[in-house]
């Protein structure tokens, strides 16, 4: 039943796209040409060659819908999702249309063609897609929520990923899943958690598939228990109902784990780090060159009364360098102005500075706390040792001994430390919890993008220069 409804829903959404995007087309056609609110001018042709072009825009928009994946299931999909696959589909067929437009009008046909049209019908249609979209998403919530188009669904064994997948379904009703039950072998028969009743024992599931409706089967197996895999599979597959495995790693891997095929053979990334990517990683190389040259031009008035500062209030070098552990575990010098008093090697590596550090200069005291201090670590983005935004790096001496006691410590290595991280702008900075750090930074690793840096950077201005916690 509920395929069936799927189905007639995606031939609902295609005629409907297909009227849309006509209406889009007319709308800008009647804006730019067919009324008198714009000036007519350069792209004037009769009505029968624009409307014509739609008989393979239609198609090649639909298809380009499909292959971004807008005809779906939508239940767990986030509207956020949605519409910037909308946008991309809508890109990639203005790219499309304007370059066979621009091959066409070498022959003289289509030399008139009003480019401002295209580019009206381009904004309508992504905004009236998105309307219609969101719409019908809120139809279908509103009728999931108050019992219809349910999805009914049994979960094959009792685990902390069960536990996790009956909230999830309790706080997004709008996803119309309705746990029928759950087969374990643990578990008492005819107990009640979180209002889900065992129905059974994994024995008993070919039977309970053959006597219930059941739309989906959800394999939620501990660990433990993956030797009874193969035969659950077997049964679910033999009772011909669509089937999902739901892998109970949530100690173990990634929330958010990356797959790949090996010539055929299916790989679970345990953790997934999107700046492995060559092009996300030249991406933000790009930005780290950029951004550290404007940097250094900025501040060096700031840099210059800094060293000019430091130099007449206590003896010894401007510039202190000192060793942390970077990209894939290397050591580097990281550089920042002086804030102590000399100190001998031995010395330096006692421990953290805390309030109230006799060691710590006048000068030092107020470029700590203003965060002045670190500005040479843009000649260290530069270089390519650091990057703007990143996991704060760590003495060599800390770090061989967090990666003992704090579980994923390693983990922050895997991308480039930064002058400034997610953890520094949410207040972890200094004297505070490294196990929060930690967890913030695993979090931007696997959470990384362009827009997260420049969030960053952003949050940086306002909260990261004055800190509480610089000392």
């Amino acid at each position: 039943m509920i395929k069936n409804n799927q189905h007639l829903l995606n031939q609902f959404h295609v005629v409907l796209d297909a009227l849309i995007i006509a209406g889009a087309w007319a709308l800008a056609w009647y804006l730019m040409i067919g009324s008198r609110i714009f000036p007519a001018g350069y792209g004037v042709l009769p009505p029968r060659i624009y409307f014509s072009a739609l008989i393979p825009i239609i198609p090649v928009y639909l298809i380009l819908y499909w292959a971004f994946g807008l005809y779906q299931p939508k239940r767990t999909r986030t509207k956020r999702t949605e519409f910037f696959n909308i946008c991309k589909a809508n890109t990639i067929g203005l790219m499309l249309f304007t370059s066979i437009l621009y091959l066409l009008r070498r022959s003289g046909y289509f030399a008139h063609f009003s480019t401002r049209m295209i580019a009206v019908f381009y904004l309508l249609n992504i905004a009236a897609c998105g309307i219609e979209r969101g719409g019908i998403r809120f139809i279908l919530t509103r009728m999931r929520k108050q019992g219809f188009n349910q999805k009914h669904i049994v979960l094959v064994g009792f685990s902390d990923v069960s536990d996790m997948f009956i909230d999830a379904c309790h706080r997004n009703p709008d996803w119309g899943y309705h746990i029928y039950g759950i087969v374990d072998d643990i578990v008492q028969d005819g107990a009640t958690y979180k209002g889900v009743n065992v129905i059974g024992r994994i024995s008993d599931l070919e039977q309970i598939l053959a006597k219930n409706t059941i739309d989906e089967i959800a394999i939620t197996l501990p660990l433990a228990a993956y030797e009874k895999l193969a035969g659950i599979v077997a049964v679910c597959e033999k009772s011909g109902v669509h089937t999902k495995f739901i892998p109970d790693y949530t100690n173990i891997i990634s929330s958010k784990p990356s797959t790949e095929d090996m010539d055929g053979l299916p790989v679970i990334n345990i953790r997934n780090v999107p700046l492995t990517d060559p092009v996300n990683a030249s991406m933000k190389r790009l930005v780290d060159i950029f951004g550290s040259l404007f940097g250094i031009v900025l501040f060096s008035p700031v840099m210059l009364v800094t060293a000019v500062a430091i130099k007449l209030s206590s003896p010894g070098p401007v510039i202190f360098k000192q060793e942390r552990v970077g990209l894939h575990n290397k050591p580097f010098m990281m550089y920042k102005f002086r804030s102590m008093v000399q100190q001998k090697p031995e010395d330096e590596k006692k421990g953290w500075t805390t309030k109230g550090d006799p060691r710590v200069t006048r000068v030092g005291r107020f470029i700590r706390k203003t965060s002045i201090d670190e500005l040479p670590q843009f000649f260290n983005v530069l270089l390519g040792t650091m990057s703007l935004v990143g996991p704060r790096p760590e003495r060599t001496q800390f770090v061989e001994m967090f990666k003992e006691e704090i579980p994923r410590y390693m983990i922050k290595h895997q991308v480039r430390p930064g002058m400034t991280g997610w953890a520094q702008v949410n207040g972890l900075r200094g004297d505070t919890s490294i196990y929060e750090r930690v967890r913030y930074d695993i979090w931007y690793i696997e959470n990384w993008s362009m827009a997260l840096d420049f969030k960053i950077l952003f949050m940086t201005i306002f909260k990261g220069f004055v800190n509480k916690n610089a000392y």
